[in-house]
């Protein structure tokens, strides 16, 4: 997400915030997790392309999420593209939000 782009500075706000609650997680896992919060990002393509990430990159750490089943969701993965879907599941620690 560009500086200049709406909401960047309340989007990197809420990262920093669930950072500091969860320090476990990395920034780009935190960054799903609020992108996905926000209704910003719900497949791994876009939040790549949004943050300007490699989707490579934006796959290992979301896969770290969705192995750990307490944080996010799949909801489909496109076996060609491996783009993923994903959502937040009920029990997600919402101190960012």
């Amino acid at each position: 997400m560009t500086e200049t782009a709406p909401g960047s500075k309340q989007f990197m706000d809420l990262v920093s915030r669930l950072i500091t609650a969860q320090p476990e997680l990395t920034p780009i896992q935190a960054g799903i997790i609020v992108a996905a919060q926000q209704n910003i990002a719900h497949d791994s393509r876009t939040f790549a392309r949004l943050l300007g990430l490699a989707h490579a990159l934006v796959l290992r750490e979301l896969n770290v999420l969705l192995q750990s089943g307490d944080v996010l969701e799949l909801v489909k993965r496109d076996d060609r593209t491996l783009r993923t879907h994903y959502s937040t599941t009920c029990g997600i620690n919402r101190k960012a939000s």
